[in-house]
């Protein structure tokens, strides 16, 4: 088959665009990553889900080995010194427990590991040599132990929000300070007290301030310009503009990346997600509590609810969503002979986890290419897997999105297992042993069946005794 051409919307010209790589032996993509001082929220998951599509639908086109996927980790920041300060820790020792279980959240997600994952605090040297290169050049100044970025000596600051000084004065949270020359002057570096993590810098010991961090990751990982800059839409604003404000100005380049795409809002069950309304929820919850909807969920579920939404669209969280994505996931689980359609029944799949078993000539893999190729058109996709009655490009297909319907099995095994207490286990077991001591083997053949259809395997030692584990 030909290759489709990739065509993405670009926040910056708010046009679809024809993708064209600066050089497509090295394609390079950063994504805004998490916050790491609490569990990543849901609304957190879509970026690192639509971006993870992105990054498997760019290594189909590329090749795995021309393809950069750079997503940060932010371990310094006045939440996380807050929280630390609050539980008595270091910040490194409350990073290094939060990003752990973010880490165990994604992957059940179904994202591949990003190329690299920079962390905030070990690119220090890179915030200090970009201030140092926007002081030189007249775009940035100390004042106060602060450092602050001059907004007004950037003429075109705003092209990617497209808003005006005076309407980004309205809309932001300005911090009013007698050290800045202008309003919206935002800081680069500031002081740390006694009590509060702290680095030397040519203005004293002091932390960087959230948006030079992205631009000092990016440039250390992918260069002064690359591909595409990825996040939620909440971030074009003030994050992103002032990421390119300071890239652009640093390094005296017109663009920081050639395509910015941005993701859009979620709200829970028709209402914006707070901790006021008691319907906040993390990836964390989702997975291993039943906090939403009576019940834990499978990162499969979670992967496709999130699919089924265009990602530039606003996507509804709700429990009737996630019981339309597990049905539509068991239904390809029976077509596939991963999973039967009462749940039981286990096989084996097709192709890899990460879709790499793709290699075109099938009807509906290809259409499934054209649709993702389209934009991510995600939910055209969906449809059209819907439609296919071949196995393995029912498979191969699902497999391209991250989607893993042996996965998926597994987990419906193990949560049967959960329903068994041990006790119910171990006197199944003695029943069985009984039946076998009387030759009653068909009795014996039924208990080890009802056990493995629960994910339970028997193992028969050489002493008569039996030991069990959950299949996985």
């Amino acid at each position: 088959m030909s290759t489709p051409a990739l065509k993405i919307y670009n926040t910056l010209t708010r046009t679809k665009e024809e993708f064209r790589p600066i050089d497509p032996a090295h394609v390079r993509m950063y994504v805004c990553g998490p916050t790491v001082y609490d569990y990543a929220h849901i609304g957190n998951a879509r970026p690192l889900i639509v971006f993870d599509v992105l990054f498997r639908l760019l290594r189909h086109l590329y090749g795995a080995e021309h393809v950069a996927y750079v997503r940060n980790i932010t371990d310094v920041d006045d939440k996380i010194n807050a929280r630390a300060f609050e539980r008595g820790i270091s910040i490194r020792e409350l990073t290094d427990e939060t990003n752990k279980v973010f880490q165990q959240d994604v992957k059940a997600l179904g994202c591949l590991e990003p190329t690299v994952q920079p962390r905030a605090t070990e690119h220090i040297a890179q915030m200090v040599a970009i201030i140092e290169r926007l002081i030189a050049s007249g775009h940035a100044y100390a004042a106060d132990g602060h450092v602050l970025f001059d907004v007004p000596s950037m003429p075109n600051y705003g092209r990617l929000s497209r808003r005006s000084l005076d309407e980004m004065m309205a809309g932001a949270r300005v911090d009013v300070a007698p050290y800045k020359r202008g309003d919206m002057d935002f800081v680069l570096w500031k002081p740390s007290k006694e009590n509060e993590p702290g680095w030397d810098s040519p203005w004293g010991r002091g932390r960087p301030g959230w948006h030079i961090e992205c631009s000092a990751m990016s440039w250390a990982h992918l260069g002064e310009t690359f591909d595409i800059h990825g996040g939620g839409i909440d971030l074009v604003f003030p994050h992103h503009e002032n990421e390119i404000a300071q890239s652009c100005c640093a390094f005296g380049r017109d663009v920081m990346a050639n395509y910015w795409m941005h993701n859009g809002f979620l709200q829970v069950e028709g209402e914006k997600m707070s901790k006021s309304l008691g319907n906040f929820v993390t990836i964390h919850e989702l997975l291993h509590t039943d906090k939403f909807g009576g019940r834990k969920w499978p990162g499969e579920v979670l992967r496709l609810a999130m699919l089924r939404t265009h990602y530039r669209q606003p996507i509804d969280w709700t429990v009737k969503a996630l019981e339309e994505a597990e049905l539509s996931l068991r239904k390809w689980g029976a077509e596939i002979g991963a999973v039967e359609l009462d749940g039981e029944g286990f096989g084996s799949g097709f192709g890899s986890p990460d879709g790499s078993g793709y290699g075109g000539g099938f009807t509906g893999v290809d259409t499934v290419m054209d649709a993702l190729a389209d934009d991510l058109n995600t939910p055209l996709a969906l449809t059209i897997l819907h439609a296919v009655e071949n196995k393995r490009e029912l498979d191969v297909s699902l497999k391209l999105l991250g989607i893993d319907v042996q996965s998926y099995a597994d987990w419906v095994q193990i949560e049967k297992s959960r329903s068994f207490d041990e006790g119910a286990i171990d006197m199944l077991i003695r029943a069985r042993l009984a039946a076998r001591a009387s030759k009653n083997w068909a009795e014996s053949d039924r208990i080890r069946d009802e056990l493995a259809a629960a994910g339970i395997a028997l193992k028969d030692n050489k002493d008569g005794t039996t030991t069990w584990e959950v299949k996985r």
